[in-house]
């Protein structure tokens, strides 16, 4: 499942021919090579119908709230926290300058 798929070799594009060099036993003329053809691609292509489109959508949507809503009560479960932490603080030190003025 989590394998990658390798291409076959057959895919692959054809090498590049060179053209020969001119030189004293080259004919004058030479046919220029053909054009490589550009390999035709075996994947699937995604098309999206206007039904699909919006399940797309509404699903995105979902998502973007799920993750707000986690996010924000995360943000008030720490504020949370530091409000209590914040009410220890002061109820220990009107606790402590009680003892130190008694």
């Amino acid at each position: 499942m989590f394998t990658p798929k390798y291409p076959t070799p057959d895919t692959a594009p054809p090498p590049v021919q060179h053209a020969p060099t001119a030189g004293a036993n080259a004919p004058a003329t030479s046919t220029p090579a053909p054009a490589p053809v550009a390999p035709v691609s075996n994947r699937p292509t995604v098309q999206l119908t206007p039904g699909s489109a919006l399940a797309l959508a509404a699903g995105g949507g979902a998502v973007v709230l799920v993750v707000g809503a986690v996010l924000v009560s995360l943000l008030l479960a720490v504020a949370i926290t530091g409000m209590s932490v914040a009410v220890c603080a002061v109820v220990l030190r009107s606790l402590l300058n009680q003892e130190r003025k008694h």
